[in-house]
């Protein structure tokens, strides 16, 4: 489910893998009381004549072209790749009208206890209807009771305080092509992720989120690189880097501190060369300067929420950026 400043990228719009009000439709609560907007697309110019027209159905596979189609209409550079990842490890709904997909919402189980939830979309011609909130309770009726996460544009705020949602961080996007060609690290510091690692690496991601993530992790790493530091004979920070949206994104990144975290991305860096790269990282980090540093802008940000209890982390690593906003 950021801040528009222009960007024609995956999260340039005020709607991102999250969501916000305005995709989100009456940011009243009373759709009745809203002025339909005019029909743009083919789908709607017949009239929208009735909401039982759109049924709301399970997200399934042969829904996966239309969703990429609702993202590229709100100027997203997701490819149809990143949405079968997301549906393979998630679960989710879809409005469909005459058998055209008009929006979308997806969460990811994280154990019994946890979740998170994002690509809540509504077609710009179906907006205003309540659809989007439509989407939203259906998505919570199925989550619950598990504590649900999700990064909120400023605009989706209310409408998740409504429903028991509350902030507990700041999310800010980076991303660019880096100033600079980075050299493989010399120290040994860090190295290239081994299948060995993997059961090492889950118990350090579950110690820093208190989530259980192997299914996203070992998902992940299918389709990317990862890389491992290690300082004792012992893991004590990984990074994935893989092929999404625009170019690449590095994340997870998981560290005990912040000068470990920047040795892990310089690694993901060296081996991905001149590229599109997105890094999203908490404002907390400390990482934001050195990210701008190396030619990393900061295009926007979201607010961190959750309905229930945040998962306890045991430490001492912890995340220092995620896979994207809405596995989270």
């Amino acid at each position: 489910m950021l801040r528009a400043r222009g960007y024609a990228d995956d999260n340039a719009r005020i709607i991102t893998w999250s969501s916000s009000c305005q995709a989100l439709g009456d940011q009243s609560g009373n759709p009745s009381k809203r002025r339909r907007p005019i029909m743009t697309t083919a789908a709607y110019q017949a009239g929208d004549r009735v909401t039982e027209d759109v049924v709301l159905v399970p997200f399934t596979a042969p829904h996966l072209e239309g969703a990429l189609k609702l993202s590229q209409e709100m100027s997203w550079p997701y490819r149809l790749a990143d949405w079968d990842v997301a549906l393979q490890l998630g679960k989710g709904f879809v409005l469909q009208r005459a058998g055209a997909v008009i929006g979308t919402a997806a969460w990811w189980p994280y154990g019994e206890t946890h979740a998170s939830a994002g690509m809540i979309i509504v077609a710009k011609a179906a907006q205003g209807r309540g659809y989007g909130a439509r989407l939203m309770d259906a998505l919570l009726t199925s989550a619950r009771p598990r504590s649900i996460a999700l990064n909120s544009t400023a605009e989706g705020i209310m409408l998740y305080k409504r429903r028991g949602f509350v902030p507990i961080g700041i999310i800010h996007q980076h991303q660019g092509i880096p100033d600079e060609r980075y050299e493989p690290p010399r120290s040994g510091l860090v190295r290239s992720m081994a299948a060995s690692d993997f059961g090492a690496i889950t118990r350090l991601d579950h110690n820093a989120t208190g989530l259980e993530r192997r299914q996203m992790l070992e998902k992940l790493l299918q389709s990317g690189d990862g890389y491992v530091l290690q300082r004792d004979g012992m893991a004590r920070g990984y990074a994935i880097s893989r092929l999404f949206g625009r170019g690449h994104v590095i994340g997870p990144v998981v560290a005990e501190t912040a000068s470990d975290a920047q040795a892990l991305i310089e690694a993901a860096l060296a081996r991905i060369g001149s590229v599109f790269v997105r890094i999203d990282t908490s404002a907390t980090s400390q990482l934001g300067d050195w990210l701008e540093g190396i030619g990393l802008e900061q295009v926007g940000d979201a607010t961190t929420m959750i309905l229930g209890t945040p998962a306890p982390s045991s430490g001492p690593a912890r995340v220092f950026a995620i896979p994207n906003q809405s596995f989270g």
